[in-house]
Parts: C-alpha cells; structure tokens; sequence
C-alpha cells in the first residue's frame, strides 16, 4: 500500500529533493499544477496550446538530465507551446500505484482530455509501459513508446529475467495489460531493438491492427539516449503532436543515424564479431567519406593490409588515409 502522508517526492525523506520538490511546486503554480500522488509519486501540469503531451518519468532522470532539472517534456515541447502533463515516480514501480489510477480516474471525470485537440502519450521503458497503459484514458490519443513492456506478469512474461523482483506488482487490475490498454488509441507505435531479445518478446505483444513497431536496431537499452542525441525523438514527437506521425516518416526520421557515431561504432563492432570484413570495410570507407573517424579510418587501413596480404582488393584507393 502506499504510503500517502509521506512526501511523495521525497521517499526516504533526504534533503537534497526539497528544494527540485519546491520548484515543481512553483512551476505548476504559475503553469498548471502540481499534485502529490501518494508515497514517491508526483505530476506536474504546465498548461499553453490545445495539444497535450504525456510523458512518465523517473524523478532521477529527470534531476540529471536538464540543468533546470525539468521533465523530459520540457525538452521534447520547446518552443512549440504544447501543454505538458508529467507523471513522475521516484521508484521502479512501472507506475502501478493506487494514487497515479486515482489521477487518471479524476482526470477522466472531469473530461481533461477533451480539453485538447490532440493528446500523445510518450514515455521509454517502464515509462513507455506506462504511455500504453494510461492512454486509455484519453481514446484516440497517439501513444509514442520505447522499449515498453507489456506486463510483468509471471504468467505472461515469465520468459523474462530482468526484472523479478518486481513481479510482486499488480499488473491484472486497472491500467494493467500494455497491449490492451492501447485499443482505444488512434495510433501507437512501438519503438524496439530486434536484437535485444526480451524487448523484441515485449514488442510483438502488440499486435493490434493501429499499433506499428518501429524496429531501432543496435540501440537497445539506448533507444531514448540515442533518439535525444541524434535530434530524432524531438521529430518523432513533433511529428506525433502534429498528427502526422507514421512509417514512412519515422523511417525518414532515422536515417539521421547514419552520422551518429555511437551508433556507427556499434554497427561496426558488430560486423567485425560476425567476421565479415567486406561489410566492415565498406562501413568504414563511407563513414570516413563523410565523417572525421578516425577509428574507421584505422580500422579501414588494417582491413586494407588485410585484404592485399590475402591478395584481394577493395574497390577504391588502397590508401585510406587519402580519402575523406
């Protein structure tokens, strides 16, 4: 049960959130409103335009992550003048908590979302279970998830190990199910690494003719960071907001990775394990035509001297260092 006379930003009552708790208070004075949710749980309303994003939130990332230690949704809206509701969790509980339902149920009555013309639900992870979980409080809203899990349920999911210490939580009563909680959105979309094993498991649990998976390969547990880095997730959102968000655009949208190094060193680390120097040599040679890349420009010169002591060739200049 929670406990709801404790502060519920404030979990083990340290000091140091006082003053990040007193500040979300202030901004939901002047923009919204700020409401405690029981032990641990809080949201934040700033309201501006009649577009509305929902994002769910640990209160952790949320304090590293700006230096004016604002949601994420503040990130995603700027200078767009949507109207933003945060939900926040101090604690890995995929937001199953009586006084988060009780918010939502309130907000249900007083028909807050028919307030807005548009309403995406976004949220990563156990937030992005949270973004299908909770939207169907808003029908035909567009649900924008990365890596979300369906439940955690045993039995359902007892094929994943990540996370069994928290399958004590209720995910069979209200707000429970992922994937069927969506059936009222207008649109959802399922962003996932295919080759991470037990997010793919989750994703293919939504299956619903109006949800589309978006396949993200090489990012894993990364999705969100690396959507952030590459200015794709600020597109993705944007594009959701203005109702234009589909596969064709998101796949648009990530070709952008093609100039994120991280995401280039990775796919190169890839090929290279599955012994298949061709492909790494061709990666190599594009990234150092367009790129600095150094490390591909040294990794092109040693597959170079590879390639001619086997008596191969490579179809360019046998000096790397000449091209780019």
């Amino acid at each position: 049960m929670d406990d709801d006379t404790a502060s519920p930003l404030q979990p083990d009552g340290r000091d140091e959130l006082s003053e990040w708790t007193a500040m979300l208070q202030a901004v939901g004075e002047s923009e919204g409103h700020f409401e405690e949710l029981g032990s641990g749980h809080g949201a934040l309303f700033s309201e501006e335009e009649r577009r509305l994003l929902v994002t769910f939130e640990r209160g952790k990332d949320i304090r590293a992550r700006r230096i004016d230690q604002l949601p994420l949704a503040a990130t995603l809206a700027d200078e767009t003048g949507w109207s933003r509701l945060t939900v926040i969790t101090e604690k890995d509980d995929w937001f199953r908590s009586s006084g988060i339902f009780g918010y939502f149920d309130r907000l249900i009555d007083e028909d807050f979302f028919e307030d807005f013309d548009r309403v995406v639900f976004y949220g990563a992870g156990m937030g992005g279970y949270a973004a299908a979980a909770f939207s169907v409080a808003a029908p035909g809203a567009t649900v924008v998830a990365l890596n979300p899990q369906a439940t955690l349920d045993p039995r359902v999911s007892e094929w994943d190990p990540r996370f069994r210490a928290h399958r004590r939580l209720n995910f069979t009563d209200r707000y429970g199910y992922g994937p069927d909680m969506v059936d009222a959105a207008g649109r959802a979309f399922i962003l996932y690494d295919p080759l991470s094993l037990y997010d793919a498991m989750h994703s293919a649990l939504y299956t619903a003719p109006h949800v589309s998976r978006l396949r993200c390969p090489l990012m894993g547990e990364w999705i969100e960071e690396d959507l952030l880095n590459t200015g794709i997730l600020h597109d993705v959102i944007d594009a959701a907001c203005e109702g234009k968000l589909d596969e064709m655009v998101f796949h648009r949208l990530f070709r952008a990775r093609r100039n994120y190094p991280p995401y280039l060193r990775r796919l190169l680390k890839r090929l290279d394990q599955a012994e298949r120097p061709y492909l790494s040599a061709l990666l190599c040679h594009n990234v150092t035509k367009r790129l600095k890349g150094p490390r591909f420009r040294t990794r092109l010169a040693q597959l170079t001297e590879e390639f001619r002591r086997e008596g191969r060739s490579l179809p360019w200049p046998d000096d790397p260092g000449d091209e780019g």
